[in-house]
């Protein structure tokens, strides 16, 4: 269970819920929106038996939960920070976000994740609430980098987020990883859940939600590779899990496998969503939108020196070596 410092609550599943998911039980049960259930769920904050639940558990009736919720919250308040914007039109926005800052409020983070910087500089996205996940698209992880879509409006939110449940958006990422990845490219399709002994963790699981992957390498130096990735499916860690289950852990990852040596210098996790294809629903037409490599991550490229083969012109679209 997290440790939040808050006092465990307890309760049992009443007999009208009886089968139903685990994430609408602990909303019902304790008086949580779904999305915060679901959150509160997904940090391994709610136990039975000892044990963390999944948010699509079948719960039966009488079934003893202990839950530790985070702390009562009124509006998320706006936070003056910098926001770096890589495209804008009426109803979308596509922004940059620096490794470090949090995109949702969740488990011990409220008013300081990106979602408070963009209400600060677009008060109007504050209207959309949380029901609209105050217009993010789509999530990075806290030490990833790179480009996130917002929708402006409801609408505007609702036509991206269906974009990416048929699998229309397309996001590329670079990935350093910690091998000489063979063959050079490659598919990873495997189903991903939550670590049933680490409930921060993720790992791959038979009964998990379905996640492919798509690699290409771009260069490698000895034992370390560049890849570009792309994703089919959007699962938590699904990058890091997926990767790391082909023994190329990403570059500063110690969570999914990274061993700190060599000529490797890097105090994040390496990786950077560098590209983003949609169609603007504000024109329909479709758009492109590219982040350059922060300089952190370029360092640890330079910091290897010479690529010893397989390097592509493509790296140039995003850093000069």
């Amino acid at each position: 269970m997290s440790d939040t410092g808050a006092e465990p609550v307890r309760a049992a599943v009443p007999g009208d819920m009886d089968g139903l998911r685990a994430d609408r039980v602990v909303a019902g049960v304790f008086g949580l929106s779904r999305a915060t259930a679901r959150e509160v769920v997904d940090a391994g904050s709610v136990t039975s038996e000892g044990r963390p639940i999944g948010a699509k558990d079948k719960l039966a009736a009488g079934t003893r939960l202990e839950a530790v919720l985070p702390e009562a919250a009124g509006p998320l308040q706006p936070l003056d920070a910098p926001l770096t914007i890589r495209y804008e039109s009426d109803q979308v926005l596509v922004v940059d976000k620096p490794a470090g800052l949090v995109v949702h409020p969740g488990a011990g983070h409220r008013n300081d994740t990106l979602a408070s910087v963009l209400i600060h500089h677009y008060p109007s996205l504050a209207e959309l609430g949380e029901e609209h996940r105050w217009g993010l698209v789509h999530r990075l992880d806290r030490d990833t980098s790179g480009l996130l879509l917002v929708g402006k409006t409801a609408t505007a939110h609702g036509d991206l987020q269906q974009q990416l449940k048929r699998r229309s958006i397309q996001r590329t990422y670079l990935a350093l990883v910690q091998d000489r990845v063979e063959p050079a490219t490659g598919t990873v399709e495997a189903p991903i859940g939550r670590d049933p002994d680490h409930p921060t963790r993720m790992a791959l699981r038979q009964d998990g939600r379905f996640a492919r992957t798509h690699y290409r390498r771009l260069a490698t130096w000895n034992e370390v590779s560049l890849l570009e990735v792309k994703l089919d499916t959007g699962r938590t860690h699904q990058i890091r899990v997926h990767l790391s289950s082909i023994g190329a852990p990403l570059a500063g990852d110690r969570t999914y496998g990274w061993r700190r040596g060599g000529r490797m210098a890097i105090d994040r996790v390496w990786l950077h969503a560098a590209r983003l294809t949609f169609v603007d629903p504000a024109v329909g037409q479709e758009a492109t939108v590219q982040s350059p490599l922060p300089a952190e991550l370029v360092a640890a490229l330079r910091g290897l020196g010479d690529w010893d083969d397989g390097a592509s012109a493509d790296v140039a679209a995003f850093v000069d070596l």
